[in-house]
């Protein structure tokens, strides 16, 4: 029963990644997934950045599904996502990190 569960948990957060990225991509963001190698004496992780006049998300291969979800989700704060259809869940994530982005601002 457990198995059952957690496989549907994964596979809702593969879905909800999906849906982000591609929400991400309607509004003008590039998502790319790879693998983020560290070197000694740097740190490197996913995150949005600013690639010539492009905007841009990276998502390292080796996290979670729900790390990556958390990556794009703090990506599409502040967008203009209230024009772009977005599922229940989806909408509930990114309401609930804006809401909590102002209390911590």
């Amino acid at each position: 029963m457990a198995e059952k569960t957690a496989s549907k948990r994964g596979e809702r957060e593969r879905l909800l990644l999906e849906e982000l990225k591609a929400v991400a991509l309607g509004l003008g963001i590039r998502v790319r997934e790879e693998r983020l190698l560290r070197e000694v004496g740097y740190r490197v992780r996913s995150g949005a950045c600013r690639l010539r006049e492009s905007d841009l998300v990276l998502l390292d291969r080796g996290l979670p599904p729900s790390a990556q979800i958390e990556v794009l989700a703090d990506a599409l704060i502040g967008r203009a996502i209230d024009t772009v259809y977005l599922s229940p869940a989806a909408r509930r994530l990114l309401d609930s990190r804006s809401v909590a982005g102002v209390a911590a601002g």
